[in-house]
């Protein structure tokens, strides 16, 4: 499946609508990432076995230690300055123009990070093309099947109030354009379309391929709407600071959840001293397994369920199924099941006394696959733990909701750690790191060779653990060439101090 970006553009021409222009974005991205969750064919294999821990040697050593006052204390050191700041103004941004050349409507499939991303982007194109934007229309992600609209998720009144100086944005099309519709681009090929474009495509591109402007630099401009303009909506920012809120100060053992999130906080709160909490981005869900073609312990039975679940997906197409499950994880191409990021975590110094909240949407084998991650972190909360079924009723069924929901706790913890590579993964990295927030990356082919040694002692893994990941917990990083700014804010987001 393909995350598609597709935008029209629309000149009036003495008193005729005359579509002028009609963009398809294609960036062809990984089918694990977009494909549904449940619909393989029935396997007597079930996921949902318990399967026994693959590194009880480690898990026990984890288990029986504990960390010393020290290694906690170095752990929660927020990071020093690192000589960046934010830098969104351009000194020489050039004033709007009068007069608009049309509209420009975008259409965005995908999910929530994919959808920001073209957000970005369809900012920037606007303004390369001095057009109005209309609110971007979010199509029904076939995988989630999740219909909520720009205005579900995102504050659109801020959008526009911030970049009113940049770009002219409309929340709809005016009446004498109610003819242009997806349906309408999408029943035949229409004369205004024009060929495919690249995620993230440079000025050049357009400048080459769209219409001839002036300005070429738009980088700027799309870190403006990632990191200033996109906020979420009020209920949703309401939810996630109650969320936060209640890692901060966990409520006693018999209180009760409130119903009631907007309430003030409470004297007794107001008394207890805040405690820190990291956010775990659990991506373990079954495409994922599927895809990877690694070994994750459940025997064969469960390899031929995966087998044939890739079959049925992807017809069997997949890179990583000509390798053996040694060559892929000493490669770093598999992902961390909740045990192995258990162990990450414990290695590095967290202990059961850690406030750990998952964020992730399924994981694959459920609870069984993940009580050892709860066994190692007793304090582990997600969002059904923390926010009661009358708080959550908004967001319920949501994909894009409750993502929404996680990013925002994410960006207010201490700490943020993905247990793999991808879109939440890269968007939280490049966000925090735009804001100087401590974020663990994971040493993805490290672990995979240090967890393929079935001989090693729990001394021996902390200290490579410890090696291995010195300079992966938030030091900024400058973007390379072709790199996603989303990811590496800086040179083009930020300035030095």
């Amino acid at each position: 499946m393909r995350f598609h970006y597709q935008s029209h553009y629309h000149q009036p021409l003495k008193g005729e609508a005359i579509a002028g222009l009609f963009l398809l974005l294609f960036p062809v991205l990984l089918p694990c990432l977009f494909t549904p969750f449940t619909y393989a064919s029935p396997s007597t294999f079930s996921e949902w076995n318990v399967i026994k821990p693959r590194h009880l040697s480690l898990l026990r050593s984890a288990l029986e230690g504990k960390s010393s006052n020290g290694e906690q204390s170095d752990l929660w050191t927020p990071l020093a300055d690192q000589g960046w700041r934010p830098c969104l103004e351009s000194v020489n941004t050039p004033s709007l123009p009068q007069n608009s050349e049309g509209y420009l409507q975008v259409f965005l499939d995908g999910g929530l990070n994919q959808q920001r991303m073209g957000i970005c982007d369809a900012v920037a194109v606007a303004k390369i093309l001095n057009a109005t934007l209309v609110i971007p229309y979010l199509e029904v992600n076939p995988v989630w099947q999740d219909s909520s609209s720009f205005m579900d998720i995102y504050d659109v009144d801020r959008l526009i109030n911030v970049l009113k100086d940049d770009v002219s944005i409309v929340k709809e099309l005016p009446d004498e354009f109610s003819w242009s519709t997806r349906e309408y681009y999408a029943t035949a090929i229409r004369a205004t379309r024009i060929k495919r474009a690249p995620v993230h495509a440079s000025a050049n591109w357009y400048l080459e391929n769209v219409l001839p402007v002036l300005q070429s630099e738009i980088q700027q401009l799309r870190c403006k709407v990632n990191f200033k303009a996109l906020v979420f909506v009020p209920h949703i920012r309401a939810l996630g600071d109650a969320i936060v809120h209640r890692l901060r100060y966990p409520p006693g053992e018999t209180e009760a959840l409130s119903s009631d999130y907007l309430r003030v906080t409470t004297d007794q709160n107001d008394k207890q001293r805040p405690q820190k909490f990291v956010v775990l981005h659990l991506r373990f869900d079954k495409d994922m397994a599927a895809h990877s073609a690694c070994d994750f312990g459940g025997g064969k039975a469960e390899k031929l369920a995966l087998a044939k679940y890739r079959q049925t997906i992807w017809g069997g197409r997949v890179l990583n199924s000509q390798f053996t499950d040694e060559e892929l994880r000493s490669q770093g191409r598999c992902p961390l099941t909740p045990e192995e990021i258990g162990l990450l975590l414990a290695a590095l110094g967290f202990d059961n006394s850690t406030r750990l909240y998952l964020a992730s949407h399924k994981v694959y084998g459920g609870e069984a696959r993940i009580s050892t991650l709860r066994e190692l972190f007793p304090l582990m909360e997600n969002k059904k733990s923390l926010a009661s079924s009358e708080e959550r009723a908004r967001i319920k069924g949501k994909a894009s909701l409750l993502a929404a929901v996680d990013y925002y706790v994410g960006m207010h913890s201490d700490i943020f750690v993905s247990a793999s590579p991808g879109n939440m993964h890269n968007a939280l990295v490049g966000h925090r790191t735009f804001e100087n927030m401590k974020t663990i990356r994971p040493n993805m082919a490290l672990l995979g060779q240090l967890f393929l040694n079935k001989n090693i002692t729990w001394l021996e893994f902390r200290q490579a653990v410890a090696e291995g990941h010195q300079n992966r917990q938030g030091q900024l990083k400058l973007r390379k060439p072709k790199q996603s700014i989303y990811t590496y804010p800086a040179p083009d987001c930020m300035c030095r101090a």
